[in-house]
């Protein structure tokens, strides 16, 4: 078996697109001097908005994570690399709100990135209470504290897979952009006391995170294959994670609350095509040295992700990568009392009311290849 790849994957050869660049310059003043917490910060982008962050002069870095092995790594190598930061490694999680009051009590931040999410959609459309209790009730437990506690910005990691949600994942995370959305906009209204900003970014998948296919194809095709792909149509859009990083920040500092911004993810990619550049680039032939495997779509997932930046539902802005989504908008006070139940609902694992209540509050949610929940769409209400 071979261990080494004939030379480095650069994002060109498997995207067909360059990189996208942008002006770190506002954005460096944006940051400088400020005291920054980010959840979810031992992921592929938590960790690698921190990295970024570590450049940037900020007072002090809190990096905040559920996950203990990964959290201890992420803390080894910022000692190691970024000996003059100033950086704390706090282990707790979003569902726990003592222990984010606690974390907001000591350190007053004052500008969040919240990256801390549950991402699988398999995994989640066999989970849903837990999707909801980390991605909704977790997003809005951080969004309070933010406004409790006088943070300046949240920033809501989102995702291409809340547009017209096909999966309990998707969903999960329009739920959150519904909850901080509603609230900027009440905050702003003078409905809501406080004067934190809501800012929300939604991309498609990030190419080599924990758990996604660069990594799971690479290791196949170091096994000798077969490469496995769902479906020979199936397709993503694909950025790296400096670039969505990069993007995330940019979009933090032109935000002037309640946008939810999308990015201009290039062509979409077809699995197929990049399991064989892979192989390819590994120095077999697709096909003979190492086999392609079709095995079937997953539940909750879909052929095509919906493109996210379209004419239609977006307005442009002075970067031409970022575009703000225009979506229906939700009144504060109509549905805190669905939030309350949103969390009774999934700390009490009632499965099929948690999905029910989802699909009540984002009707576009459709459940696709989930004979489970697919039901709920043929009830007549």
């Amino acid at each position: 078996s071979f261990h080494q790849w004939v030379r480095p994957i650069k994002i060109e050869d498997l995207l067909g697109r360059s990189e996208i660049h942008i002006n770190m310059e506002e954005v460096m003043t944006e940051f400088c001097g400020k005291v920054v917490l980010v959840t979810g910060a031992a992921g592929s982008i938590g960790s690698e908005l921190c990295r970024q962050l570590a450049q940037m002069n900020i007072r002090k870095l809190i990096m905040f994570d559920s996950a203990e092995s990964p959290l201890h790594n992420v803390r080894l190598e910022f000692e190691k690399n970024y000996p003059g930061l100033d950086f704390v490694p706090v282990i707790g999680d979003v569902r726990v709100k003592e222990r984010l009051r606690m974390v907001f009590d000591i350190y007053q931040p004052q500008i969040i990135f919240h990256a801390a999410a549950y991402k699988h959609v398999p995994l989640m459309e066999e989970n849903p209470c837990e999707a909801v209790l980390v991605n909704v009730v977790g997003s809005r437990q951080v969004a309070d504290m933010a406004v409790e506690y006088g943070a300046e910005k949240m920033i809501m990691v989102s995702t291409d897979k809340a547009v017209n949600p096909t999966n309990v994942m998707g969903c999960s995370k329009r739920l959150a952009e519904i909850y901080v959305q509603s609230l900027g906009c009440a905050i702003r209204e003078g409905k809501v006391k406080g004067h934190t900003k809501f800012i929300t970014t939604r991309f498609g998948n990030v190419l080599g995170s924990n758990g996604s296919v660069i990594p799971r194809f690479k290791e196949q095709i170091e096994n000798g294959g077969p490469v496995t792909v769902t479906h020979p149509d199936i397709i993503r859009f694909f950025m790296t994670i400096p670039e969505a990083c990069r993007l995330v920040m940019e979009a933090a500092t032109m935000g002037e609350g309640n946008e939810i911004f999308v990015f201009e993810m290039g062509k979409a990619v077809k699995i197929v095509d990049l399991a064989t550049r892979m192989i390819e680039l590994a120095g077999y032939r697709p096909g003979e040295d190492i086999e392609i495997k079709f095995t079937g779509l997953r539940p909750g997932e879909k052929l095509y992700e919906e493109v996210l930046s379209d004419k239609e539902n977006t307005i442009p802005t002075e970067n031409k990568k970022i575009m703000i989504a225009k979506v229906r908008h939700y009144e504060y006070v109509d549905i805190l009392d669905i939030y309350t139940e949103f969390e009774k609902l999934s700390r009490t694992v009632k499965i099929m009311d948690t999905v029910k209540l989802m699909k009540k509050v984002v009707p576009e949610f459709k459940s696709k290849n989930s004979p489970r929940f697919e039901v709920l769409d043929k009830q007549p209400e």
